[in-house]
């Protein structure tokens, strides 16, 4: 069976209707190439529309202000990507006249585009012969072939880099490279796989040795280790709060209140006795609200976070207070949007 070959077959029948697929702008398929990034299509389609309808071409982008973009990317998570968006927007109109470079080196060059978004774009766009390597594609690849390298290793990953480029066709890599993704996504599934529908099953190692659940094989990693986050929500007679801007990290340029972080889980005693409370107000245990028993939890790649909201009452707000019906144009995490969700401050 010539593998390239029946997955462009089937993506021909198949492919999904989907907004950056109608024509080649490389804009429109950079746009979405760099919100699907760890994220499913069902997820990030809503915020493609939100960012093509409001920037609807690269220099519009370019002009934008981090802020707006942090706000609009905001509850996607890995928010590198939306600051990196916005740095290649502007090298590209600043110095490259608006224009998208069209072959994968130079691609890989710009903020923000690995290796697979730059074979994805010139692929997709130009016409370029180069593979793209996602969960998809590893899944599809090594269940059908029956190879047993972990995937997450560097020998496994340049084996099937290798391997993936050899696959594919020297013409039309582009629809190849979107079927084996969608073939990947919508029939070769993680969990429970439509071989009943695969036009690949016949000739596919793991299907005929009933070991769909073993491929693609991974190594263990280690698991992520818990931290605990108090955030302190000061509140005063005039509804406003006080916020920090977050200087580094995952989260950069984006807003968040005090916190004290832990290792275990504090009660209200403990959390009074932190110096950073101590110094924020002078409090009782009577004045501290604790508003979420069950705490918030966010999972990131290496760390699970709990989080916790306390409402401090205090006289005066600092020069960082903003009115908390204001917190909606500052672009905080996912889990302070969520606290934000169900909080009524009217009602202390």
């Amino acid at each position: 069976m010539n593998f390239s070959r029946a997955i462009l077959n089937w993506y021909m029948i198949n492919k999904r209707d989907l907004p950056w697929r109608n024509g080649n702008d490389p804009y429109s398929v950079w746009l979405s190439e760099i919100i699907l990034q760890q994220t499913k299509i069902s997820q990030g389609l809503p915020y493609y529309l939100k960012f093509i309808n409001k920037y609807p071409t690269i220099t519009s982008l370019a002009k934008a202000n981090e802020n707006d973009i942090l706000i609009l990317w905001q509850g996607l998570g890995y928010y590198s990507r939306a600051r990196n968006l916005l740095k290649t927007a502007k090298f590209i109109v600043d110095e490259l006249n608006g224009k998208f470079p069209n072959s994968y080196i130079e691609l890989i060059k710009l903020k923000g585009i690995g290796e697979y978004t730059a074979s994805a774009i010139s692929s997709i766009c130009f016409n370029e012969r180069r593979a793209v390597l996602d969960g998809n594609v590893y899944r599809v690849i090594s269940r059908f072939y029956g190879i047993d390298l972990p995937v997450n290793n560097h020998l496994g990953k340049k084996f099937y880099m290798d391997y993936a480029q050899k696959l594919a066709p020297k013409k039309s890599c582009g629809d190849y490279n979107q079927g084996i993704m969608d073939f990947g996504s919508l029939i070769c599934k993680p969990k429970l796989p439509l071989c009943d529908k695969c036009m690949l099953a016949k000739d596919c190692i793991a299907s005929k040795l009933k070991k769909t659940n073993y491929f693609p094989v991974k190594l263990k990693k280690n698991s992520p280790k818990i931290i605990h986050f108090n955030y302190l929500v000061l509140l005063d007679s005039n509804h406003k709060t006080c916020i920090n801007k977050i200087e580094n990290g995952i989260w950069k340029n984006l807003f968040h209140f005090p916190m004290v972080e832990s290792k275990k889980e504090l009660n209200r005693a403990q959390l009074l006795s932190n110096e950073k409370v101590k110094s924020t107000a002078s409090l009782s245990n009577s004045e501290i609200i604790l508003f979420n028993s069950n705490p918030i939890i966010h999972k990131l790649s290496h760390k699970t976070i709990y989080a916790k909201f306390w409402i401090l009452p205090i006289e005066d707000s600092n020069s960082n207070s903003v009115k908390f019906s204001d917190m909606n144009k500052y672009p905080v995490p996912r889990l302070i949007e969520k606290f934000l969700d169900k909080f009524n401050y009217k009602h202390f």
